[in-house]
């Protein structure tokens, strides 16, 4: 049995390109022991993966660093992986006995599914498109969301909750509503509308007249939550983020809002079904996403 360890000491949306390499090397090597030093936004969430054997969540912090060099330093692995790029991780993996270290600020000029192809080649490994379906595995339990379509309506559309230097594409009360109705008008499926864990004061605004319109608000999600709905759901509106890679896994269709400002196109060059809308005011940015729908 072949060990392997990669380091993904970051966030979900970082895990979820990662999980794409994991699942390659578990189609190359079928009998692969992996392993991944995640971080505390990852690690409970990686261990829902079935292609990841073990997970130890390193902390920012000397003890932590101390504890998961113990706990990794007594194993010979085949490949040792920095996926995360992090200076943490490449002093952690220095002391380890391996027979293939790969750092991926090798590859740094090219997008991350490029980045995973190069780590194959490395490893004498193939790439296959079946990878990129890494939520295979994921059963829903019902089909209660099927045909409805998601807006994902997080701290990314607030100005004050997000990057400054972003577009502001924050919606009066009133737009909103307005906007939400003519989606409703547009289209013949029914409309949900996620926040995830931190709920927008402006949703919480309007959430009676939602009610008054049946429209289903789901607040204080879980990332799994979030996950199944989306994954019943036939279209996606989101400002880029964990939320779009989980559209792209299964192959639903998404408009994906993003800033002129970074290249996106690192993250989603392997997307399927994707579609995207550069920040604009919102009167302008609703009625190009109304022109998508």
């Amino acid at each position: 049995m072949n060990k392997y360890l990669i380091f993904r000491t970051d966030r979900v949306g970082d895990f979820l390109v990662t999980a794409i390499l994991l699942k390659c090397i578990k189609e190359n090597d079928p009998a692969a022991h992996i392993s991944i030093i995640g971080s505390i936004k990852n690690s409970a969430y990686i261990k829902t993966f079935p292609f990841v054997d073990n997970v130890i969540q390193l902390d920012n912090n000397l003890l932590s660093k101390i504890k998961v060099f113990f706990k990794v330093f007594k194993f010979k692995y085949k490949s040792i992986i920095i996926h995360d790029n992090k200076r943490r991780s490449k002093f952690i993996s220095f002391f380890l006995k391996s027979t293939n270290k790969i750092d991926i600020s090798d590859f740094k000029n090219n997008t991350h599914i490029e980045i995973i192809k190069n780590i194959l080649q490395k490893m004498k490994f193939n790439f296959s498109n079946k990878a990129l379906n890494i939520l295979s595995h994921r059963i829903p339990k019902n089909n209660s969301y099927k045909n409805q379509i998601q807006l994902h309506f997080d701290e990314k559309w607030i100005f004050n909750d997000y990057i400054k230097k972003f577009i502001n594409i924050e919606p009066t009360e009133n737009e909103l509503i307005n906007f939400i109705k003519q989606i409703v008008k547009k289209k013949e499926k029914k409309l949900i509308i996620t926040t995830g864990v931190n709920f927008p004061d402006k949703m919480n605004r309007i959430e009676n007249e939602l009610k008054e319109l049946k429209i289903r608000l789901h607040k204080n999600l879980d990332f799994l939550e979030l996950e199944k709905i989306t994954s019943q759901s036939n279209l996606l509106i989101s400002c880029h983020g964990a939320i779009s890679h989980i559209a792209a896994a299964y192959n639903i269709k998404q408009i994906d809002i993003i800033d002129k400002t970074y290249n996106y196109n690192r993250w989603t060059n392997h997307f399927r079904n994707y579609n995207y809308l550069y920040r604009d005011n919102f009167s302008e940015l609703s009625r190009r996403i109304l022109n998508l729908i």
